[in-house]
């Protein structure tokens, strides 16, 4: 794997001058709002799968979203979707991969069809990026600015402000509610749709890749499965390529997509996905 621009250190760096007022209201807004009964809102709200959209059509339309939770490129997500797909192309990494890669961000295009109340709009985008946490228990200092914790209204419920909340030991991620945002949503829009053939390793890579709480930060010990030790390390090698090929270099999507379009359909098909 290519060396980055930036050093590995230099990543989601919090603290960086002019982006950190932009990051920081986006992550208070974000800890402050998603609440337990939010999450299952956005739930019956968005995973309706009524929206039959191409896959490429879906990629292009992120070529005007910037990620605003993201201290690490000032650039349209669609070019951030190249630069990791590349990166596992130049490793060598199975087909698959590399498709996860190029699609793990994909269910930001939730904004086409957002809205600035959720949060999951273009100009408001607390309901569809950033760093997830579980919701229905206690918050962990793990989180990025951990300071907004207090903020969420679960915190001052006694149903959902201890280490289980509304879960049991043990349970496992496959059984516990996360923010919302574009990873669960893709994830949703996924398994909904009967062409995909993509590994568990992958479908698990879109699920969690945004749950640095848990795969970074070491938090939510009494609530992980045997299970859960395996998507960690799935992950954690999936990560080194979200987070370490971002860099100002732009890819060419025309060029790429002759590339990618076959294995898209080796692992989607052809046809229409559900959103």
């Amino acid at each position: 794997m290519e060396t980055p621009i930036k050093e590995k250190e230099q990543f989601r760096n919090y603290d960086q001058g002019d982006i950190t007022a932009a990051v920081k209201e986006h992550y208070r807004k974000m800890r402050s709002r998603q609440t337990y009964d939010y999450v299952q809102r956005m739930k019956a709200k968005y995973l309706t799968f009524e929206r039959p959209m191409d896959l490429w059509e879906m990629m292009e339309r992120l070529n005007v979203l910037v990620d605003v939770s993201d201290p690490d490129l000032n650039l349209p997500n669609i070019i951030h979707l190249l630069q990791s797909a590349e990166g596992m192309r130049a490793d060598n990494r199975p087909d698959w991969m590399q498709l996860v890669g190029l699609i793990h961000d994909l269910g930001k295009a939730m904004y086409l069809f957002g809205s600035d109340e959720d949060g999951t709009s273009q100009a408001e985008q607390w309901g569809l990026v950033g760093d997830v946490f579980v919701v229905g228990c206690k918050l962990p200092d793990s989180c990025v600015y951990p300071e907004f914790n207090a903020l969420n209204p679960d915190m001052q419920d006694p149903r959902y402000n201890t280490e289980l909340g509304v879960y049991e030991a043990g349970c496992g991620l496959d059984n516990v509610h996360l923010a919302w945002g574009h990873d669960e949503y893709l994830f949703q829009v996924l398994r909904n749709h009967q062409e995909n053939s993509i590994p568990e390793a992958g479908m698990a890579m879109i699920r969690y890749h945004s749950f640095y709480p848990w795969h970074s930060g070491g938090s939510y010990r009494a609530l992980l499965s045997e299970k859960d030790a395996q998507y960690l390390e799935w992950i954690r090698d999936f990560n080194q390529y979200d987070l370490y090929t971002k860099s100002p270099v732009i890819p060419v999507y025309e060029e790429l997509k002759e590339y990618y379009k076959p294995i898209a359909e080796k692992y989607l098909g052809k046809g229409p996905i559900f959103w």
